[in-house]
């Protein structure tokens, strides 16, 4: 696990990302009939888990978006730190929209940079970089090398170029899971969750098609997580006054 001592040795280097997804469907009743039938099975197990007693069609759309095999990926935002005229500034962009083949490829492009050595999330070792793998496969693309970790130890290199701010706080604590939006609170890091949350992404995407109001949240979570990474490092914050917004990429 990297942990950068100064600024400077995380700029251009380090590739901070989030993504959001949704149901791949509108609705259960999209679905492919084949699929309808696995997300049935899948509620089954929703329901012996948290005894919610909601049928699959009640089920699809609070809970879909957190399978890879029943959704899509929505938006993936990004930032890196760099450094002009000694001062330095914290870049953010998002590729978001209903086209998930090319946000996809988009993100591709992004992790060729010979620069970025690694890539920094909230949780990203067990829900970000699999399921943009996962997506990356459903969608009959190769899956970029630096988030393909198929047969990969947690002490190989590749594995390494993963940092997870909830890993790095768990302390090797396996069985904690801690919400970024608490983390931020603990550190005095502003809120990301000022509008949305991850369980109305669906909402947003099918029903108001609002694709910009998502990338903004995706973004808000990037920043925070760089916030808090440097946090942890004990290193200089980023204020608001170092933020910058690259166009989007609507696809």
């Amino acid at each position: 696990m990297a942990l950068f001592q100064s600024l400077d040795d995380i700029c251009t280097k380090v590739l901070f990302f989030d993504i959001e997804t949704a149901p791949a469907f509108p609705s259960f009743d999209a679905m492919p009939p084949a699929l309808q039938d696995q997300w049935r099975r899948q509620t089954d197990k929703i329901n012996r888990y948290e005894d919610s007693g909601m049928s699959p069609e009640e089920l699809y759309p609070l809970k879909a978006g957190i399978y890879a095999e029943f959704a899509r990926v929505v938006c993936v935002s990004f930032g890196l730190l760099g450094k002009k005229e000694g001062q330095y500034f914290f870049r953010l962009k998002s590729c978001c929209g209903e086209d998930e083949s090319r946000l996809l490829q988009e993100f591709a492009k992004i992790l060729d940079n010979q620069s970025i050595k690694y890539l920094c999330a909230h949780n990203g070792r067990e829900f970000d970089v699999p399921f943009l793998a996962r997506r990356y496969l459903i969608q009959s693309l190769p899956v970029p090398e630096m988030i393909d970790l198929r047969m990969k130890k947690p002490w190989d290199d590749e594995a390494k170029r993963i940092i997870d701010t909830m890993e790095l706080w768990s302390f090797g604590d396996r069985k904690n899971f801690t919400r970024l939006e608490l983390l931020c609170a603990v550190f005095d890091i502003p809120s990301p969750k000022s509008d949305i949350d991850g369980s109305k992404v669906g909402e947003v995407f099918w029903k108001d098609q609002d694709f910009e109001r998502i990338a903004r949240y995706c973004e808000n979570d990037v920043l925070a997580t760089a916030r808090l990474y440097l946090k942890y490092m004990r290193l200089p914050s980023i204020t608001d006054e170092q933020v910058e917004y690259a166009d989007r990429i609507m696809v």
